[in-house]
């Protein structure tokens, strides 16, 4: 969520510069093969985020049963992944190679709008659908009257909204540069991306992941309490209803593990630029980039953790896979049927 510049301190200097010019920023230079290697990898990663994120936009989009507010945030949040891919990554990619952004001053500032709007929205659909699966397993007989689907692309115009508001008011406006001059670091080298890189960024985001993760951690804890008590109690249900519980546990479950492996993938990133910012960002480059891609790796997972826990994700994306969706009762398939 924030963009890379030339960490003092190293104890070897790069071979290059940037750009020839007076106060351009060192340039780390990277054997053929090695250079070669990140690429490759991240162009990998790259391929594996937009594609299985896709499947999930496609899959909730076309197949009608699919139709749920629980699946149209999960729609939205995988639309942040896969624009996130899209937009972000390979100039990230470059950035990590080559130590250097070579893209101009507008670019920069835009990429590192996207890069916080996208990161941000996740964690807001991720909160969201805590808040649904609480919904779903803590009081379902008022679940369907409570979350709607009205309700749901309520949750999703904020988890958009909201980000794109406060991200532009960091990026796009001397609001924060105006009253905390003192906390800015002073003018980068050429050939930098750095904004808002500074103690007041590092204390500003620790809250914004921080928060929404323990509302998740919270919620995630009431809800296996309440799911453990009614799997002692589904015996007495009927066999529909008893179904339909035990789909919501899935669920819950299946979501639980996504806010897990979001928390794993952030939490080094996050803890970093706060104690970065207090040390006066002595983090190395290549430490700082771990974290970062680390961090990315996370709008990759999910797809993956779908394909192991959804029945309906992996019959929708056999039907993708074998062409079937241009037959024309193929979007009417119940895919939760056993």
């Amino acid at each position: 969520m924030r963009a890379v510049f030339t960490h003092g301190g190293a104890e070897e200097l790069p071979a290059a510069f940037c750009y020839q010019v007076n106060g351009s920023c060192p340039r780390t230079v990277h054997p053929l093969g090695i250079q070669l290697v990140i690429y490759l990898s991240c162009a990998a990663g790259i391929f594996t985020t937009v594609l299985g994120n896709l499947f999930v936009v496609f899959s909730v989009s076309y197949f009608k049963v699919l139709h749920t507010p629980t699946n149209f945030l999960l729609l939205s949040l995988a639309l942040a992944d896969m624009l996130l891919g899209l937009l972000v990554l390979p100039l990230s990619t470059v950035r990590s190679v080559e130590s250097c952004w070579f893209f101009g001053d507008f670019l920069c500032r835009l990429h590192t709008y996207l890069d916080t709007l996208f990161c941000l929205t996740s964690i807001f659909h991720l909160c969201f659908i805590s808040i649904d699966r609480h919904c779903a397993i803590c009081d379902p007989l008022l679940y369907p009257s409570k979350f709607t689907i009205r309700v749901a692309l309520k949750y999703i115009l904020a988890g958009w909204g909201v980000p794109a508001a406060y991200t532009a008011i960091l990026l796009y406006t001397d609001f924060v540069e105006r009253g905390l001059s003192q906390w800015l670091e002073e003018m980068p080298c050429v050939g930098s991306c750095q904004l808002l890189f500074n103690k007041f960024w590092g204390w500003l985001n620790f809250p914004a992941f921080f928060i929404p993760c323990l509302l998740m951690i919270s919620l995630y804890v009431k809800i296996f309490v309440v799911a453990t008590r009614q799997a002692r109690q589904i015996s007495t249900l009927s066999k529909s209803l008893a179904g339909a519980a035990k789909r919501e546990r899935k669920a819950a479950k299946t979501l639980g593990i996504a806010v897990g492996i979001y928390l794993m993938c952030w939490l080094p990133f996050t803890v970093d630029t706060l104690v970065d910012s207090l040390l006066n960002f002595v983090t190395p480059p290549l430490i700082f980039d771990i974290f970062i891609w680390f961090a990315y790796f996370n709008s990759a997972c999910n797809p993956i953790i779908y394909v192991f826990s959804y029945r309906w994700f992996r019959k929708a994306l056999k039907l993708i896979l074998s062409r079937e969706i241009f037959l024309p009762r193929t979007p009417t398939i119940d895919l939760y049927q056993e």
